[in-house]
């Protein structure tokens, strides 16, 4: 036993070590270091190194370093290339995603899919059109964009299905990280095909901005099968695998046919039953758990509720939500539900309410073919005192149309 214990300490010992180490190398690399010098002082250092060292290297790099998020997104693509070989060597007897149905095959398939359309596909077209920028060239890569647009999918479900069961270990740095990067990826795309669609482009910057987009998002199916998925799979029991599995149908997938229903030798999930026949006494009517469930998911909007601790607590699911929910999102945070560069304006409407400042507050946006109303109310008890807040959001282009008057009589 006793052995037992001084080789733990001392492997404890050495992750120690090689954590000091890590965050040295990071800090350097923030402090303008080339990133070479870096690479050899890494490989001189540390021999190995594993999936859950780099995300507590990245968390610890925020929460002690007081390194911001957006500086470790910026810092993210070169470390992992200084990281790359290591993590590489690694994983290369791991195997990961070889049951089908399973999330973190279907990510991998997805991902097989994605690196086919940049690396080849739009490369190929960039090459093209680099040569002979004409018309049919310049709608080869807007036809490639537009497809590659698609990858919102594969990035939601990352970023809503697994991220949360990722934060309930306590893992935030990596998740708002790469989420950032996410986001920079969506606009890079969406930038790129604005420029072409409304033939604005110079030369130069057209090509920087595309092999940007090969570059990072090729960065990124490395980042998701070398770093996130393998420590996701570290960390995440069955049950939660299972519940992300079940819910991938809500947002969909990336240039792939849905999978089949993944189904583990044991007891199916359905039969734990998410909720129970009751009755719920309220201030003015009686009503079964079932009724109040139908009427809240028949009313002609999104309603979703956060409790006075800013959890998510219930949102309705009627048949055409105007924005993608999933069942993680149950218990999660809401500071933690939307992308880091959102997250201070959510915070300021949120202590806007707390402090009474604020009861309601409004947004309003186009949205593919709606018109998006977005209202927030504070909630508050008999004594005022701040108890959650109602997001209730309603396509209102059709209200925007009505004019006149129609009478019940008429």
């Amino acid at each position: 036993m006793s052995e037992m214990i001084n080789n733990r300490e001392k492997t404890s010992g050495e992750q120690s070590e090689r954590q000091r180490l890590l965050k040295e190398i990071i800090k350097e690399l923030h402090d303008g270091k080339p990133v070479e010098a870096v690479r050899q002082k890494f490989e001189q250092a540390i021999d190995r190194i594993s999936v859950s060292e780099i995300s507590q290297m990245e968390q610890a790099l925020m929460e002690e370093e007081g390194i911001s998020v957006e500086e470790v997104q910026r810092l993210c693509s070169v470390h992992t290339a200084v990281f790359k070989g290591s993590i590489e060597e690694i994983h290369q007897e791991e195997k990961l995603g070889h049951t089908p149905g399973h999330p973190v095959h279907t990510f991998i398939q997805e991902n097989k899919e994605i690196d086919r359309l940049v690396n080849f596909t739009l490369t190929l077209h960039r090459d093209k059109f680099a040569k002979d920028p004409s018309k049919m060239t310049s709608q080869l890569l807007l036809d490639d964009l537009t497809r590659l647009l698609k990858i919102d999918n594969h990035y939601s479900r990352k970023e809503n299905l697994l991220f949360p069961y990722l934060e309930k270990y306590g893992i935030f740095g990596p998740t708002k990280v790469m989420w950032g990067v996410d986001d920079r990826i969506r606009d890079a795309i969406k930038a790129a095909k604005l420029k072409l669609e409304t033939d604005s482009w110079e030369m130069s910057e057209l090509l920087e901005a595309i092999d940007y987009i090969i570059s990072e998002v090729s960065e990124m199916i490395f980042k998701e099968e070398n770093i996130l998925l393998p420590m996701a799979l570290e960390k995440l029991t069955e049950d939660e695998w299972l519940k992300i599995e079940r819910e991938g149908d809500v947002i969909g997938y990336t240039f792939i046919t849905p999978p089949s229903p993944w189904q583990p030798a044991r007891e199916d999930l359905q039969s734990e039953g998410f909720m129970k026949d009751g009755v719920v006494q309220l201030e003015t009517g009686i009503m079964s758990v079932q009724q109040l469930e139908l009427m809240m998911n028949h009313l002609p909007v999104d309603i979703t509720f956060i409790d006075e601790h800013d959890v998510v607590r219930y949102f309705s699911h009627g048949k055409e939500r105007i924005f993608h929910r999933t069942k993680t999102v149950i218990g999660r945070s809401v500071q933690n539900c939307h992308p880091p560069q959102s997250a201070h304006i959510v915070n300021a409407l949120l202590d806007d309410f707390k402090s009474g400042k604020k009861d309601v507050e409004d947004f309003w946006i186009p949205f593919k073919d709606k018109f998006v109303l977005i209202r927030y109310f504070a909630v508050r008890d008999k004594e005022g005192n701040y108890r959650g807040t109602v997001e209730f959001t309603q396509n209102i282009k059709s209200i925007q149309e009505i004019s006149g008057e129609k009478r019940l009589m008429s």
